[in-house]
C-alpha cells in the first residue's frame, strides 16, 4: 500500500479546515495590528476591556418538544441570576449576556423569561436567523415580521421611530457565504439588513467553516458592491475620525491559533466559540485579549466578543457553572485590578455604542458611552 506524501496529507487536512480561507489575512492582521498592541500594552494607565457574551440561543436546538424547550429557558432564568451574582465589573455591574434568539423558534414565554433578565440588568435580546433558499423579499418579511414580535415584549431598541437591532446569522452563512449556497439565498443581504434596521453584524469568526471571512480581527466596515455574494469580505478597519451611517457595522471577535495543554506540537484553531467540551479557561482568556482587536486610534479600548450556543442542557450547564464561575473569576481578577485593566461587561448594543464612540473620537472610560447613540430597549428600563 503506498503511503501518502506528508505534504500532500497536511495541505487536505488544512484545506478541509478551510485555513485557506483567512490564514492570509490573519498574518496581515499580526503585521499591521502588532505596531499598536505593543504600544497599549505598554502605555501607561490602565486599558479597558470590553467583553461581550453573544449567544446563538436556540431552545429548540435539535428538538421540536416545547416542554424541553421551556425548560431549557427556565434553566437560564432561575441559574443566570445565581452565576452573575458573585462577580461586578469596574462599573459595578454583573455580568450581560446578549441573547440572539432565532425569529423562527418564537414562543411568547420565551421572550417573556428573558425580559425578565433584562428588566435586572443582565442582558438584552438580538436577532439570530435561520433560512434556506429564500430571497429578498421573503427575508425582509422575515425579519419585520420577528422585530414586531420582540418589540412587543420590550425587547430591541429605537432610534427615530425605526427597530434597531444587532444580527447573527445562522449557520454561519451570511450574504450567501457558503460554497454550496445552503442556509441563505439572498446575496445583498448586507444591504437588505441595514434597511430593516440592523446597526451590526456578530456572526464571526466562523472558522473552521468555509463560510469565514478572510478578515480578521477587526471591527470593520465592508466596502465595494454591498449587494454581491459575501460582501463582507471587503472592508475598511473602523478607526479614529471616520464614521459610516449608510451600512452595518461587522464586529468580529478573536480567532487565532493556540497551543493545546499538553501538545505543543498541536495547535488548534481558537475561534472564541465556547462549550462544554472546550470551556472558557484563563488560558483560552488571555488568548482573547491579546488579540487585542480595537478601533484604529483607540487600542486601549480592547473589545472581545465570544459566543455559545448556551440553551441545549450540555452547554446550559457549563455556562451556569463551572465553566461560567471560570471565565468570570479569570476576568474580574485578571482584567479588573483598576490599576492595569478595568473590566466592563457589555451587550452587543453597548459594545457598538462604544465603537462609535471611539470612531467619533471619545477617549477616557469607555463605560461612559454604553447608550451613545442607541438607547437601551424599553424593557431595560421598565
Amino acid at each position: 500500500m503506498r503511503m501518502a506524501n506528508p505534504i500532500t496529507a497536511a495541505l487536505a487536512r488544512a484545506r478541509g479546515k478551510n485555513l485557506h480561507v483567512w490564514t492570509a489575512g490573519y498574518a496581515r492582521w499580526l503585521a499591521r495590528s502588532a505596531p499598536a498592541r505593543a504600544r497599549a500594552a505598554f502605555a501607561s494607565g490602565p486599558r479597558h476591556l470590553l467583553f461581550a457574551f453573544c449567544d446563538h440561543y436556540e431552545p429548540h436546538w435539535r428538538n421540536t418538544d416545547l416542554g424541553i424547550a421551556a425548560a431549557r429557558v427556565r434553566a437560564w432564568l432561575d441559574g443566570y441570576p445565581t452565576l452573575t451574582a458573585p462577580f461586578r465589573d469596574s462599573e459595578g455591574r454583573p455580568p450581560r449576556h446578549s441573547f440572539f434568539f432565532p425569529g423562527e423558534e418564537y414562543q411568547p414565554g420565551y421572550l417573556d423569561a428573558l425580559a425578565s433578565l433584562a428588566r435586572r440588568g443582565l442582558g438584552e435580546v438580538e436577532l439570530h436567523l435561520h433560512h434556506h433558499d429564500d430571497t429578498p423579499d421573503g427575508l425582509r418579511a422575515k425579519i419585520a415580521d420577528y422585530l414586531r414580535l420582540y418589540d412587543g415584549h420590550g425587547h430591541l431598541t429605537r432610534t427615530d421611530g425605526k427597530l434597531r437591532y444587532a444580527f447573527i446569522h445562522g449557520n454561519w452563512c451570511l450574504a450567501n457565504a457558503r460554497p454550496d449556497g445552503r442556509w441563505c439565498g439572498v446575496d445583498a443581504e448586507l444591504p437588505l439588513l441595514f434597511d430593516t434596521g440592523c446597526y451590526a453584524d456578530f456572526t464571526f469568526p466562523a472558522a473552521p467553516d468555509a463560510s469565514q471571512p478572510p478578515i480578521v480581527n477587526q471591527i470593520y466596515w465592508p466596502e465595494g458592491d454591498l449587494g454581491r455574494r459575501r460582501a463582507q469580505d471587503a472592508g475598511v478597519p473602523a478607526r479614529v475620525g471616520e464614521v459610516r451611517r449608510d451600512r452595518i457595522l461587522m464586529i468580529e471577535g478573536p480567532l487565532a491559533f493556540a497551543l493545546r495543554p499538553g501538545r505543543m506540537l498541536a495547535p488548534r484553531i481558537e475561534n472564541a466559540a465556547v462549550t462544554a467540551d472546550d470551556p472558557p479557561t484563563p488560558a483560552r482568556v488571555r488568548s482573547w485579549v491579546r488579540q487585542g482587536i480595537h478601533v484604529e486610534g483607540r487600542p486601549e479600548w480592547v473589545f472581545v466578543k465570544v459566543h455559545t450556543h448556551g440553551a441545549p442542557e450540555k452547554q446550559g450547564a457549563a455556562m451556569l457553572g463551572e465553566g461560567g464561575r471560570m471565565l468570570h473569576e479569570e476576568l474580574t481578577t485578571r482584567y479588573n485590578d483598576g490599576a492595569r485593566w478595568r473590566l466592563h461587561y457589555v451587550t452587543a448594543r453597548e459594545m457598538f455604542n462604544i465603537a462609535i464612540a471611539a470612531m467619533e473620537g471619545k477617549n477616557g472610560d469607555p463605560g461612559a458611552f454604553r447608550d451613545h447613540v442607541l438607547p437601551p430597549p424599553p424593557i431595560a428600563t421598565a
